[in-house]
């Protein structure tokens, strides 16, 4: 008997808005032993400029690092000690702040982010020690061929457009960035109409609504318009570039323009995605927040793994509030020249083009985005995470609206999908090839 698609169950969500434009989300769990509260800024690499880049990074560690009521190590003291943990994320369109506390602690994480969300002390002392920080981190990516090749990728791609720069941003920009410049972009981003304030798991709705308001509401209403007017040129040429350095593998990524997280074509290609590299973000069995899943049954998998050109072979689309690009990315097996791994991708790519996948195929690509759409709501924190994203990028109820339209999708839908997509004509190509095998 095959397995039926299991049923997408979210928690009943109640939103509400501040008079200091405030969006707020909670989703209660009554069940659940702990409650994560997330703070999600409309605001990430995409609202950067050169001479800034990395600015939002760097802001996300500033906000550990005092407040009003926090001086710097505070914060995490005051949630590690009543035993929950604490974190954030910088990608390129958000910025989320988030902490995962036992319900009967929920006052703490809501006390720490009203406290930063207006209020976070950037002063020049610590934006100085802060830097060493980022500069580590910075580099510590640096030395992965994965990390180079993708932001060689991106700069290629977009010439325009600010998604062509990493959140980590520029190594020269994080060296000459002041402590004056954080200040006024969090002071110009950083506010209630930018934020969406996200509670979920054990609390009583009514309770924390009150402490909402009492908390939040006095806070100034702040945060400039974070949205993005460049738009990007169509490509015309494909563009190439080969990099060489430490490591043990050579390694090949193909981008392609693709729409964004609000076009009509979206859906059509995240199915492509499950049955080329056998995951689709969002819809994926995964956090959510990582890198795709291989999968045995993927066209990908089965073209160059299964043939033994190469160890690993995935797709990935992660769309965006703009167009983006969806990727694939091969690690060849020993021996494996990368220009026959590359004709072996557009071989599977141009079947695509040509014919429409099988029966099999597409229900097992919809079984699996039903899987990561029921596995997304595991846990005060992963809910939270996905209400936050989706309402960050429109409304939580976009999520139910994308994921009826990609099980909609019909088999010569993908089939046009990769017609569109695929244009080796405009595509972007990156190689690596290792100089020795000394350690990274």
């Amino acid at each position: 008997m095959r397995s039926q698609p299991p049923r997408f169950r979210r928690p009943t969500l109640e939103g509400f808005h501040l008079p200091n434009g405030l969006e707020v989300w909670l989703a209660p769990i009554p069940s659940s032993p702990t409650s994560s509260v997330w703070v999600w800024y409309r605001v990430g690499s995409k609202n950067e400029r050169p001479g800034i880049t990395g600015a939002s990074h760097w802001v996300e560690h500033m906000l550990f690092t005092g407040s009003p009521r926090y001086r710097k190590g505070e914060m995490d003291r005051a949630i590690v000690s009543v035993g929950g943990t604490l974190n954030a994320f910088t990608s390129y369109d958000v910025t989320a702040y988030y902490s995962t506390v036992p319900r009967e602690f929920l006052a703490v994480p809501l006390d720490i982010e009203s406290d930063r969300l207006t209020r976070a002390a950037i002063t020049d002392h610590e934006t100085d020690r802060e830097r060493s920080v980022v500069l580590s981190e910075r580099e510590g990516n640096e030395n992965w061929p994965e990390f180079r090749v993708e932001e060689e990728l991106q700069a290629l791609a977009f010439r325009h457009h600010p998604y062509r720069w990493d959140p980590l941003g520029y190594r020269w920009d994080i060296e000459s960035m002041t402590g004056s410049q954080l200040r006024e972009y969090y002071r110009r981003f950083y506010g209630p109409r930018n934020a969406v304030l996200i509670v979920a798991g054990g609390f009583e709705p009514r309770t924390t609504r009150r402490e909402i308001v009492r908390r939040f509401g006095p806070l100034p209403s702040t945060g400039e318009d974070p949205r993005v007017r460049i738009e990007e040129p169509t490509a015309r040429g494909e563009r190439r570039a080969a990099l060489t350095g430490p490591g043990t593998t050579p390694l090949l990524e193909i981008g392609y323009r693709a729409p964004s997280v609000f076009d009509a074509r979206t859906p059509s290609a995240l199915l492509l995605d499950a049955i080329l590299g056998g995951d689709a973000w969002l819809f994926g069995t995964g956090d959510g927040g990582g890198r795709a899943k291989e999968h045995p049954s993927s066209r990908l998998y089965r073209s160059l793994v299964d043939a033994g050109l190469a160890v690993r072979a995935i797709s990935e689309f992660h769309p965006r509030m703009h167009p983006s690009l969806f990727t694939t990315t091969v690690l060849t097996a020993p021996g494996v020249r990368l220009d026959r791994v590359e004709g072996a991708v557009d071989t599977a790519m141009e079947e695509l083009k040509r014919t429409v996948p099988t029966r099999e195929e597409m229900r097992e690509a919809r079984l699996r985005i039903a899987r990561g759409a029921a596995l997304a709501y595991e846990g005060a924190s992963r809910t939270a995470f996905r209400v936050g994203w989706f309402a960050s990028m429109r409304s939580p109820t976009f999520e139910r609206e994308l994921y009826d339209r990609i099980l909609k999708v019909r088999a010569n839908e993908v089939r046009e999908a990769a017609r569109a997509l695929f244009d080796s004509a405009s595509r972007v190509v990156v190689t690596y090839e290792p100089t020795s095998s000394g350690d990274l």
